[in-house]
């Protein structure tokens, strides 16, 4: 009677066992392994990277006037956008002609605010140093100083690297922080990979599936440029932050 017993507990809990294995392995793939890289956000006209708490936009004189008010109180499904980075300068004397008004009314919205200089390679890094430097008055809470390079301008690789070392170095001099280089995947990999490596990285790299394929560290991902924002009337940029709340408040300047 006992074996009898053993035999039918036998029969019975071993295929329960191995249901109930297979009925966790179907939920871990469908909500771990399976789950979307990216969800939609109608509001935004975009879909956002999943896993990503601080998103942000960055701006020119090409979105023209921007409620910034009306950019701060947006949201969908939870998600505001978190930070904004503005052009302030491109090469030698070019100021972009939003910058001061987008500057100012970006803090009187609250939004935690940078600002960025689009490098002509073929340039003084020196003398553009200067100019984002003539611009720019950073004040405590704002985002580091972004040195924008992404084109060669006809420069050869040496002479690049050797500009925007300048530019970096005197930036950081001045407003006593690193800046942050914002540059594409392909412009990276030919003239910058493997030098400024203790710089903290911006990069853009869109249609991927999770993350910029990319080995070295990055802060900040570029990863769409057609997102919709209420009170630009035009196409922006989207951004993510790598890291949580407490990772984003260090990197402001204090």
């Amino acid at each position: 009677m006992a074996k009898r017993k053993k035999r039918i507990y036998k029969i019975v809990f071993i295929p329960v066992l191995l249901l109930a294995i297979a009925a966790s392995a179907v939920y871990f793939i469908n909500h771990y392994l399976n789950r979307p890289k990216f969800i939609r956000y109608p509001a935004f006209g975009i879909d956002l990277p999943a896993d990503y708490s601080i998103h942000g936009i960055d701006v020119s004189r090409y979105q023209q006037n921007i409620d910034w008010k009306a950019v701060k109180a947006m949201e969908d499904k939870k998600i505001k956008i978190g930070f904004a980075f503005i052009k302030a300068t491109e090469g030698l004397g070019r100021v972009d002609r939003g910058f001061r008004k987008n500057w100012f009314l970006a803090k009187q919205a609250a939004l935690p605010r940078g600002a960025y200089h689009f490098f002509i390679s073929s340039k003084s890094g020196k003398a553009q140093a200067e100019n984002f430097i003539e611009t720019v008055q950073l004040e405590p809470g704002d985002l580091p100083p972004v040195l924008d390079i992404e084109t060669t301008n006809g420069a050869f690789a040496e002479d690049i690297q050797q500009r925007a070392g300048d530019w970096l170095q005197l930036v950081e001099k001045q407003y006593k922080i690193k800046p942050i280089i914002y540059t594409n995947i392909g412009f990276y990999e030919n003239f910058l990979a493997g030098k400024f490596d203790d710089y903290p990285l911006w990069i853009a790299h869109y249609y991927v599936k999770d993350k910029p394929r990319i080995e070295r560290n990055w802060i900040l991902w570029q990863h769409n440029e057609k997102g919709r924002v209420n009170g630009i009337d035009a196409f922006v940029d989207f951004n993510v932050f790598k890291g949580d709340s407490g990772a984003f408040k260090k990197l402001l300047l204090k």
